[in-house]
């Protein structure tokens, strides 16, 4: 969190009323067991790294083009719950492949359940806003019973979205250089069908290229640095186990005798 005079001071902002969509989507997507970022620089290039990921993900079209393609924005929200649902399993698991040589996995069972119950909640607020999005237009005089709720929803899975582009789900909380991983992964995979197919939402082939590569491209980009970065500062790399297991645990120096040299004054006592 970033304190009166623009200075980062890690702490949490208070909770709000959970009637109010932000609030709510605070208390459901960044919950108090993901861990805070150890990086404060890191976490300012975020804001970054999830504005090209949620261009990638809603579409190019309602980005650049002069109409809003409300109908494409909602077919994209449900590819990049597809996307979402298999591949940050599927990224998760081969990393527990790589890991499982540096400790044991079951020692992450609990921050990989955490970090699957806020996918499956995100996918299935999104899942639900846009059925009920689709519904409202044909359910009559319903529609005014509708409306409130959609509106809710719509609020609470946008600032939901904030959050989980920043802590990808928590997974921090398994390893923490596995939110950059996920973010260049999912980014790359919205992207290239436009590319292999050649849809590029009728722009030409310049600027199709030049929008749709620029989302994944920026968000590797800011990934990568932040991956070297927690090596080069804090020892924490991608392919090393995050808890290992095995190694020697040195004992604290014993408190008895009282009359015991101490560390670094050999005259103490």
């Amino acid at each position: 969190m970033v304190g009166s005079r623009g200075r980062w001071t890690g702490g949490r902002p208070a909770a709000g009323p959970l009637w109010k969509p932000k609030h709510a989507a605070r208390a459901v997507f960044h919950p108090a067991w993901i861990p805070e970022s150890v990086d404060p620089a890191v976490e300012q290039l975020k804001k970054a790294r999830i504005i090209a990921g949620t261009i990638a993900a809603v579409g190019v079209y309602t980005f650049v083009e002069g109409g809003f393609a409300f109908d494409e924005m909602l077919e994209n929200m449900l590819t990049a719950s597809v996307v979402l649902l298999f591949v940050t399993p599927l990224t998760v698991g081969v990393m527990l492949f790589v890991w499982r040589h540096g400790g044991s996995v079951r020692s992450l069972k609990v921050p990989l359940f955490n970090s699957l119950k806020l996918l499956l909640l995100f996918v299935g607020s999104i899942v639900l806003t846009v059925v009920l999005l689709q519904a409202s237009g044909s359910a009559g005089l319903f529609v005014l019973l509708l409306a409130p709720v959609v509106l809710w929803l719509i609020g609470f899975v946008a600032r939901g979205a904030w959050h989980v582009g920043a802590n990808y789900f928590g997974t921090a909380g398994v390893h923490r250089c596995l939110p950059p991983l996920l973010a260049t992964v999912t980014t790359w995979l919205m992207a290239i069908p436009d590319l292999v197919t050649g849809d590029l939402h009728g722009l030409s082939l310049t600027m199709g290229v030049l929008f749709i590569l620029g989302a994944p491209v920026t968000v590797t980009g800011i990934s990568l640095w932040e991956v070297r970065r927690l090596k080069a500062r804090y020892g924490i790399r991608l392919g090393a186990h995050p808890a290992p297991l095995g190694l020697p645990v040195v004992p604290p120096p014993p408190a008895w005798p009282p009359y015991a040299p101490q560390h670094g004054n050999p005259y103490s006592g």
